[in-house]
């Protein structure tokens, strides 16, 4: 695996947009600030081919004929982000050994939850099997955001959405998340990291960089808060993403070839509901008589952190 080169924030931020201004995603929305920054990671003068499955991040940053990327750009369908780009990678392979194209190209592909936890699962499942050089890049905001917020399997447990409504006879989703990057991690595929937008976007940058170089198949899990889904103030973003960490909601953790590898560890780790108060999805769980919600949701996370720190021989 090639080694990430060293952090130079400046340099980085200077570096040309491969996602150009004045698309329409929504003020404070995770999507886009996971997007610049992954593909910020790409060496300079380096071409990408960029996939990009339907959701809020398709609809707002291409309407034909228009596109908000510098680079190729393809609109997938829903389930089928994995297969189209994986198709794109072997073809590239093919006409680049009959001498029809000489330079070298990278390939990304941009998921929201929805088209990669859910829909389109069976193609990304297949595209990671077979070893494709390229990385998927889920950015995760916990619901089906650009349809109405529906719940998706990465919707955290008790959230208040349009099909899991919390009120008298329901108290949110009843089900835990699904663990993603446990499940890609289980392909066997060289490379597989979680991580989110917290200090300087060193983490991010660095696990960026990391599945651009690698070769072979990479999958990046992105959480990128939705403030129209989690009902939060747009400026809190970075506050919620550090939140999410310091709860051991969102640990970041890298597997390389197989090794698990924790990225942090919280030296005071906070307790859940510092993460679960800013958001107008879990405003119920703060009523009285709940107090069992909150601590069953404690409790998940509590195991799903220890289960972590086993995997990485903490």
């Amino acid at each position: 695996m090639q080694q990430a080169t060293g952090f130079d924030f400046k340099e980085i931020q200077s570096r040309e947009e491969h996602l150009a201004p004045g698309h329409r995603m929504c003020a404070g929305c995770g999507g886009t600030i996971a997007v610049r920054n992954v593909l910020k990671a790409l060496h300079p003068g380096d071409k990408a081919v960029i996939g990009n499955a339907t959701g809020c991040l398709e609809v707002s940053s291409y309407m034909y004929p228009y596109t908000a990327y510098e680079d190729s750009y393809i609109h997938n369908a829903f389930e089928n982000a994995g297969a189209t780009m994986s198709g794109v990678e072997t073809a590239y392979h093919a006409l680049k050994k009959r001498g029809k194209i000489k330079e070298d190209y990278k390939f990304i592909t941009f998921g929201g939850d929805g088209g990669t936890y859910d829909i389109g699962l069976q193609s990304l499942s297949g595209a990671m099997e077979r070893g494709h050089d390229m990385v998927y890049v889920c950015y995760d905001n916990g619901a089906y955001m650009n349809t109405g917020v529906q719940r998706s399997s990465a919707t955290p447990m008790y959230a208040d959405t349009t099909t899991t409504p919390a009120g008298k006879v329901s108290d949110g989703k009843p089900q835990t998340r699904k663990d993603l990057a446990a499940v890609i991690a289980a392909h066997n595929i060289p490379y597989v990291a979680q991580t989110t937008f917290i200090g300087n976007m060193k983490d991010l940058y660095v696990k960026s960089e990391r599945a651009i170089y690698t070769p072979g198949a990479a999958f990046l899990n992105i959480l990128a808060p939705c403030p129209r889904g989690w009902r939060y103030d747009a400026p809190d973003i970075i506050e919620l993403c550090k939140l999410a960490v310091e709860t051991c909601y969102w640990p970041l953790f890298e597997v390389i070839d197989g090794k698990w590898i924790l990225s942090y560890k919280p030296k005071n780790k906070l307790p859940l509901e510092d993460f679960l108060v800013k958001q107008g999805r879990f405003k119920h769980l703060f009523k009285p008589g709940n107090e069992n919600l909150l601590e069953a949701f404690q409790n998940e996370v509590d195991r799903r952190w220890e289960e972590l720190l086993s995997r990485c021989g903490e």
